[in-house]
């Protein structure tokens, strides 16, 4: 019931919409329907398979229909509205998760994705440049390539949308008096996470701290100048912030302190927009992260496009001050002109995460009165909090997948465990005949610990797959598509995974 409440402005703007639309003589919905299958040697399926399908297939073997009916806005309109639903159902495996409990002592709890579930709902709709969304939408890197790239450090696409009021402009839009060589693109979004029963089912009550009830607040603003030009350059920043909710500490079994709840009110939201400290020792309200981002484009006379690009990440003041090193992602892309080639994109990654200040932090600020001047920032622990979950939504890492996520971690510790890292990704794509798309994808990922306490051994994965998909002639608009995908290693372990999809998509003119 608490997902169909924090759904409600999502149905009053989809009902407006289809009550209040300008008359038309046609009514474009689209449709789609999926049946997808897949079968993995290991505890997950392998990780090619699960990065960046927002949260839909994570267990071992799945059977899964999925329906799909949307309308999208029309950008050559200066007023328009669009709507979308789209449901998952079927059957996955389970995985069992540690437990503790004080008078027993350790168990294991089963537990599996739910056999059915709303993937999105939402309606919006936009003026001139400017959009406003309600509902659960699925949102993917604003930045990086939605097909190639390893995943964006902020808000990927990796996991479930999260019911949320987003407002912004729709693409890029020109800043006046620049005519034309300076544009700008922003969003602000809030929202309620809806995964409480996720965590507390698969919290292992044997340590650290498990949060219910959190919210959810999203902010991006970027530059770029003239796209036309041969040459054009992207600069600006992300930021996100979980917020609210109640905290509960356990320790061997026990609760070790009183809830704790965090206020829900104007002032806190106006803090998950600007952060503001505290008094005392408090810090930010929240728990804050986000990445610097920056793309060069350079377009030749042939038609072929090169980029260049990185994401640095920051969760506090050292890290918005690039004072953790070479910390980020680090990319180049490559497109030719022509779809119909047998390689047509290509992208090579490299992420590193090791620069992270060890765990001693000492502000003098935090402590009024206090007679030493000298500070240490430490304490980093990317997508970690003392305070709030881990950055992920039903265990999914809502930033990038590279770092192996809370969902992983069978044993019931439901933090980033590993998140001081390095890894290289690298994928190509293509057309082998028409109507015959591939893709192929590899990867290496090694974790040494996290920000605050390092791992007795390194863990590590090496991972590759590739996919193919056939868009059938015979009948219009049904497809066929076939994956194998192989980890070797122990991030979270070793497995071998196929997934094959059939789908069929249409249109309807009401």
């Amino acid at each position: 019931m608490k997902t169909f409440k924090s759904l409600t402005p999502a149905l009053m703007v989809a009902a407006a919409m289809l009550t209040w639309g300008e008359a038309r003589a046609d009514y474009p919905l689209s449709y789609e329907a999926t049946l997808t299958g897949t079968g993995s040697t290991g505890d997950f399926t392998p990780y090619y398979i699960n990065a960046l399908r927002h949260g839909k297939v994570t267990a071992a073997n799945n059977a899964l229909i999925e329906g799909k009916l949307q309308r999208e806005m029309e950008t050559d309109r200066r007023f328009s509205y669009g709507f979308g639903a789209d449901f998952l159902a079927g059957w996955s495996s389970a995985n069992n998760y540690a437990i503790y409990n004080a008078e027993s002592g350790w168990g294991e709890r089963s537990c599996h994705p739910p056999r059915i579930w709303l993937q999105q709902l939402y309606g919006e709709v936009k003026y001139r440049g400017v959009f406003l969304t309600a509902g659960m939408k699925e949102h993917s890197s604003a930045l990086l390539s939605p097909t190639l790239s390893s995943g964006d450090l902020v808000e990927s696409g990796n996991a479930r949308p999260i019911p949320e009021v987003r407002i912004g402009f729709i693409d890029f839009q020109d800043i006046p008096l620049t005519n034309g060589w300076v544009q700008i693109q922003g969003e602000l979004g809030y929202g309620k996470m809806t995964d409480s029963d996720w965590w507390t089912d698969r919290y292992n009550y044997y340590n650290y701290h498990v949060v219910t009830g959190e919210w959810y607040n999203y902010k991006r603003c970027y530059f770029r100048t003239k796209p036309s030009e041969r040459f054009s350059v992207t600069l600006g920043m992300q930021a996100a912030a979980t917020f609210g909710g109640t905290r509960y500490v356990y320790n061997r079994g026990e609760m070790t302190r009183e809830p704790e709840k965090t206020k829900v009110n104007l002032k806190a939201f106006w803090n998950a927009l600007l952060p503001m400290r505290g008094s005392g020792e408090g810090f930010y309200e929240g728990n804050h992260l986000g990445s610097w981002d920056f793309m060069a484009r350079y377009r030749f006379v042939s038609g072929h496009e090169v980029k260049a690009y990185f994401e640095w990440p920051w969760e506090d003041g050292s890290g918005i001050g690039r004072r953790n090193g070479w910390d980020g992602l680090w990319g180049l892309e490559w497109h030719a002109p022509d779809s119909n080639l047998p390689i047509h994109g290509a992208v090579a990654e490299y992420i590193d995460m090791t620069n992270q200040s060890g765990p001693q932090h000492f502000a003098p600020g935090d402590f009024p009165g206090n007679t030493i001047g000298s500070e240490a920032t430490g304490g980093d622990d990317y997508y970690n909090n003392q305070f709030y979950n881990a950055y992920a939504n039903y265990g999914m890492s809502i930033g990038t997948p590279m770092l192996m996520a809370p969902i992983f971690n069978l044993d019931g510790y439901l933090a980033y465990v590993a998140n001081r890292m390095r890894g290289f990704h690298v994928a190509l794509e293509g057309q082998i005949l028409p109507g015959l798309d591939w893709r192929a994808m590899g990867g290496y990922r090694v974790g040494y610990g996290n920000g605050r306490v390092m791992l007795p051994e390194n863990i590590h994965s090496t991972s590759v797959a590739v996919d193919v998909k056939w868009k059938m002639a015979c009948v219009k608009g049904l497809s066929l598509t076939g994956m194998l995908a192989y980890d070797h290693g122990s991030m979270p372990g070793n497995s071998f995974g196929a997934m094959v999809s059939l789908t069929y998509s249409g249109n309807l003119n009401l």
